[in-house]
Order: structure tokens, then sequence, then C-alpha cells
């Protein structure tokens, strides 16, 4: 196969991937690479950077002008529930941060606290619909790491995660396995003044 067969291949094959997993028929990158690579009878794999563009250039086609307008409803909830966790220095990630939702998007919060049982509080207090909590332990460089996990729904219909992580992680900056790039988000200051001047902007390396 020339390069430029190869590349037209692997193209396809991370289109076949995004596709994969923007219609819920996978959850996992690796899952859905394979069964993409399976399709067009090939063994080489792209590479999540190259499957989430694709991904990225779906949900554009298949949601238009309507994602920006959500996107900017979802910073906007986003940075009240973050006023509301004021005390637990905040950081909004994921899609929302990123400015690369989707239909299943939903919002992603990051705070630090030894006592979950106290953030948990606060945001039952400020009347919103806990629909469940987990625990969660994962593996990452090696290290353990173990975060409470809030699920909430919100009065827009909107789903929030609150993951609680231990103060001594607050100035941890962790890699991203999907774009490569170490995951900053966004602070209420910053995601204030984002909504003030560019509501819309993107925060992808690419």
């Amino acid at each position: 196969m020339s390069s430029s067969n190869r590349l037209s291949v692997r193209k396809k094959v991370a289109r076949e991937a995004a596709h994969l997993l923007y219609f819920g028929v996978e959850k996992e990158y690796k899952q859905a690479k394979l069964k993409a690579a399976k399709t067009f009878g090939v063994h080489f794999l792209p590479t999540n950077l190259e499957v989430v563009i694709e991904f990225d250039r779906i949900a554009e086609e298949k949601e238009g002008a309507t994602r920006k307008e959500r996107l900017i409803e979802m910073r906007k909830q986003a940075l009240k529930l973050m006023r509301i966790l004021k005390p637990y220095n905040p950081v909004l990630i994921g899609s929302v941060w990123r400015g690369t939702i989707h239909r299943e998007s939903d919002i992603d919060i990051t705070v630090y606290s030894d006592k979950p049982n106290d953030v948990l509080e606060v945001i039952k207090q400020n009347n919103l619909r806990v629909m469940r909590t987990e625990w969660m332990t994962v593996t990452k460089e090696g290290l353990k790491k173990t975060s409470f996990h809030v699920y909430l729904e919100l009065p827009t219909k909107e789903e929030a995660e609150i993951i609680v992580r231990s103060s001594e992680e607050a100035n941890y900056k962790e890699r991203c396995e999907i774009y490569g790039d170490a995951i900053t988000g966004l602070r209420i200051q910053k995601l204030e003044k984002i909504l003030q001047e560019n509501p819309t902007q993107r925060f992808v390396p690419y």
C-alpha cells in the first residue's frame, strides 16, 4: 500500500471509529478503533487524536448551529455550579471546557476536598437533584487514585458530574489520553471572562 493510500485508509478508519463512538455503538476508543480497522481489513490503528478530530466533524455535521448555542448554555450552567462549589476550588474540564460538546455531553467539574460528604451536603443544600454517587479508583502512570463522583440533573435537564479529589491533588496536572496535552480546565474567573469575550472558544491542540 502506498503512503498516500495508507493515509486515506487511516482517515477512513478514524472516521468509522468516530462514527461508532458518536452513535454509542462503542464506548471506548480502543474498541472503536479495532472494530473500524477490522471493517476495512487493515492492521494499523489511527491515534486517539485522529479519531477525536473526526468525531468533532461528525458532531458539527449532525448538530450544526444548535451545538454552539448549547455549549454557551452549558458553560453558563457550569459557572453557576462552580460558584456554589467555590470553597472547593472547582475546575471545569471535559468537553464543556474543550468546547467540543456533542448531544450526549454532560458538564464535568473537578473539586478538591478531603471531606466528600461536605461537598455533597453543599450540593443538597442548593436543591440540586442528585441522581447517584459512587467511589471510583483508577490507575494512572502506575498510581492508584480514588475519587468520589456526584451525578446531578440540573433544572435545565442537563446532567453534571462533580468529581471530588483529595486536596493534595489540587496542583497535579493530568495528561489527557485523547488529546495528549495537559488537562488545565477553566477556573471561575477564566470561565467568566470567556463567557463575556468569546463564549464558544475552544481549547484543543489542533
